[in-house]
């Protein structure tokens, strides 16, 4: 009989001291009050109607503007005795890239100094025609055939002095490739010691600017009704992985690749820095208006718990309530919440999940 008083004692002490640390627990969550620190480092947001943005993620590359590329074919055959850079080197226009020995430039030359002296001929002829006509000697017509003769050796002598400057040729038997534009060598096709056809039709070198590059992205079958001009974009790479480039879709391609089924889109990026770099893979996300508003949040504020996302409204430090809401679209920056919230509420975004802790554990 002892036994069992004893037994029923213990047991009431228990239940006593299991409902004074309930009780003691549900007193510190009633007194739950945001303190000074914790209020210089939370972030709060107010609830707003805003358009309702959807996003589209793509994949590419980075390529040159192809009205900012110059190919550089070599103009004359020959062997090549200089080669003066190397891809991604940057140059400045008229810098001489390379430098070909060639027996047809030696024969230009050769071509221009004989019109230098047929033209110097033709002109001897003239005076001497024109000397004779004047002591009645010779007739009209010997003058002007002479005369149509210095006309023929002086557009002759200019036909290759044209040739000479379009080409950038000297009186040496060399050709000296010249870059037509300032910016970085983005292809090479010649090396030192290389025999050069005269009828080569591949290009030796390409420069490109790239102060403004393109990013051409691959969208897929199904989402190409989606793709609109002047969608923005945002632009990641490996190379700078917390760095984000902007532009703006300036043209899409209206065919599909036969094996990808993609169509692709171009996206324009100033690139004063040159950190964008041809051939680089790039992420895109494009940003763009489904036409319809709902209230909006930062998507840091919501927290998914238990298959249900919630809020953390704030009225005041002593005051903040875990709201539970139905979201119904999410994106990196942004939550839109379909219900549970009013337009003006003040939700936390940034440490609420240590105050959803404290408030719910």
């Amino acid at each position: 009989m002892k036994t069992v008083i004893q037994i029923v004692v213990l047991l009431v002490f228990f239940i006593l001291t299991s409902c004074s640390h309930s009780s003691e627990k549900e007193e510190v969550v009633s007194s739950f009050v945001l303190s000074d620190a914790m209020m210089q480092r939370t972030k709060f947001d107010t609830a707003r109607i805003e358009d309702i943005k959807n996003e589209l993620k793509l994949f590419g590359k980075v390529t040159p503007d192809n009205s900012k590329v110059s190919e550089i074919f070599p103009v004359v055959g020959g062997n090549v005795i200089e080669v003066n850079v190397e891809l991604g080197d940057y140059v400045e226009k008229g810098k001489v890239l390379a430098v070909i020995k060639s027996g047809e430039v030696a024969e230009l030359d050769r071509e221009r100094k004989d019109a230098q002296n047929d033209l110097l001929v033709a002109e001897k002829n003239l005076q001497i025609a024109k000397d004779l006509y004047e002591s009645k000697l010779n007739s009209e017509r010997d003058v002007i055939t002479a005369q149509k003769e210095v006309e023929r050796g002086q557009s002759e002598l200019k036909r290759i002095n044209e040739v000479f400057s379009i080409y950038g040729l000297t009186s040496e038997s060399n050709y000296y490739v010249k870059a037509p534009i300032s910016g970085f060598i983005v292809e090479k096709k010649i090396t030192h010691d290389m025999q050069l056809r005269s009828d080569r039709s591949e290009n030796i070198f390409s420069i490109a600017q790239i102060d403004e590059v393109w990013v051409m992205a691959n969208v897929n079958e199904t989402d190409i009704s989606k793709i609109k001009l002047g969608y923005d974009a945002e632009i990641r790479t490996l190379s700078y992985a917390d760095r984000i480039f902007h532009g703006k879709v300036d043209r899409t391609f209206n065919l599909l690749d036969p094996e990808t089924k993609t169509m692709k889109v171009r996206i324009t990026i100033a690139n004063q820095d040159y950190a964008l770099k041809p051939e680089m893979s790039a992420s895109v996300l494009l940003k763009y208006s489904e036409g319809k508003q709902m209230l909006a949040v930062p998507a840091s504020a919501v927290i998914f718990d238990k298959s249900k996302n919630y809020v953390m409204v704030f009225k005041n430090r002593h005051d903040i309530e875990t709201r539970e809401v139905t979201v119904y679209r999410q994106s990196a920056d942004r939550a839109y919440i379909q219900e549970g919230l009013q337009p003006g509420e003040i939700v936390i975004a940034r440490n609420q999940l240590l105050i959803y802790d404290a408030l719910n554990d």
